[in-house]
């Protein structure tokens, strides 16, 4: 039954990986037409309405009923949700723009998996085996391979840039460690729902201030603007896929396999990425990127290996 759980958990983090390996595509699509912010108000707000619907439909279901939160638990959804996706984005947002290289700033996004273990180890007490730190470090140097090799612009920028990726990173693992501590009674769709209910709470006043409702009735809605079409399938599936499923999917293995492994399939999302480059857009890769992506799956291996 261990072994079946951890297969299906192993399933779920892959399947997660992929949709929200897409998601980078999809949002460099969509904000060719939306602003940062509305971007994120017309992907989250479809997302939580979502969730509420499936969740009162199959209010009796122990997987997708929308369950009632204590108060007792409740700063735990609410620190859930200001970290990520709240304070993720965010910090997201303004690294990319301190760091004069999207490869760059990406490279540091991606290093959650060498500091998880550090986070888990100190606030969960959470035990860090060596294959584990072995497959961690392999698959992050397949990462490195895949996303650096070939780049033509290395220079950094501003160094505030690589605080606030560091800080999107450790936001993110805080909230996985977060979702760790929230009682095990509650259902992902629970969890998922009621931190990103959280979060909008924070970003519709940023929002408002910012770019405000203007931002959506100044869009020219009409069937026969193909790149604002574009640009709103894309948000359907960061809504869908990305907001709704794969959070759903990686809140149900965390909870499984626990921080340290979970976050080790970060990796991977580099990876389908190339791949659905070169399958969509033609984008070639040198040897030494197929290389990195044997090393990050080698990682994973080694990784899980018990």
């Amino acid at each position: 039954m261990k072994n079946r759980t951890q297969y299906i958990a192993t399933t779920a983090l892959v399947v997660s990986m992929i949709f929200w390996s897409i998601s980078g595509i999809a949002i460099k699509q969509a904000l060719t037409v939306l602003p940062p912010l509305t971007l994120i108000i017309l992907r989250f707000t479809p997302s939580v309405l979502l969730m509420l619907l499936v969740g009162l439909i199959w209010r009796k279901s122990e997987l997708f009923g929308l369950q009632r939160v204590s108060w007792r638990d409740l700063p735990l959804f609410i620190a859930s949700g200001f970290c990520q996706p709240f304070l993720y984005y965010l910090l997201e947002v303004f690294s990319f723009r301190a760091l004069n290289s999207p490869t760059i700033a990406e490279a540091l996004l991606s290093t959650s998996p060498l500091l998880a273990p550090l986070f888990a180890a100190v606030l969960l007490r959470e035990k860090v085996t060596r294959n584990n730190m072995l497959g961690i470090v392999i698959s992050t140097v397949g990462m490195l391979l895949l996303l650096l090799v070939g780049s033509q612009h290395f220079a950094i920028g501003s160094y505030w840039g690589i605080l606030l990726a560091f800080a999107a990173v450790s936001a993110a693992i805080m909230d996985t460690i977060v979702i760790r501590k929230i009682p095990e009674k509650y259902n992902p769709l629970t969890i998922i729902f009621y931190g990103q209910t959280v979060s909008l709470l924070f970003f519709y006043p940023l929002w408002m201030v910012q770019e405000g409702p203007s931002s959506i009735f100044n869009l020219q809605f009409t069937i026969y603007n193909t790149q604002l079409m574009t640009a709103l399938g894309c948000t359907a599936y960061l809504t869908i896929f990305a907001s709704v499923i794969a959070f759903i999917l990686f809140c149900y293995a965390l909870r499984k396999v626990g921080v340290t492994q979970a976050n080790a399939f970060n990796n991977i999302r580099p990876a389908f990425t190339a791949i659905w480059m070169l399958l969509f857009f033609g984008e070639q890769m040198p040897v030494a990127k197929w290389i990195g992506m044997i090393f990050i799956i080698l990682g994973l291996f080694i990784c899980q290996k018990k």
